[in-house]
């Protein structure tokens, strides 16, 4: 079954020391992912300003530009893995948060191929 865990991130927050070796340790569990075949995929994301919400009205694409919401805290990344089972998934879910020293977020996906 495949799991999304979404990283978050505040908008306010500078980076830091620790941030850095936050980003090192995501990068070894990432290798340790793949190695084990769990890993589908993971990617850091733009901040909200570099995004677009795009959606049609009366049949017309319209594009609006970011940044969105008045939230402070904002998705930065994700790893996408493949497991067998929900603990799996969660096991994983904490190595990400202790990577980060932030909690994050696991969701199933509807449909697995």
């Amino acid at each position: 079954m495949k799991y999304v865990v979404m990283i978050f991130r505040s908008t306010d927050r500078t980076w830091t020391d620790e941030d850095q070796r936050g980003l090192g340790r995501l990068i070894k569990l990432e290798s340790e992912l793949a190695a084990s075949g769990e890993l589908v995929s993971s990617e850091g994301l733009q901040p909200p300003e570099e995004g677009r919400i795009v959606q049609i009205r009366d049949g017309v694409q319209v594009v609006t530009d970011g940044p969105f919401g008045e939230t402070k805290e904002q998705l930065a990344g994700f790893f996408m893995v493949d497991v067998a089972d929900d603990a799996q998934a969660e096991a994983i879910a904490a190595r990400v948060s202790a990577a980060v020293g932030d909690r994050v977020e696991l969701r199933g996906t509807l449909i697995s191929a």
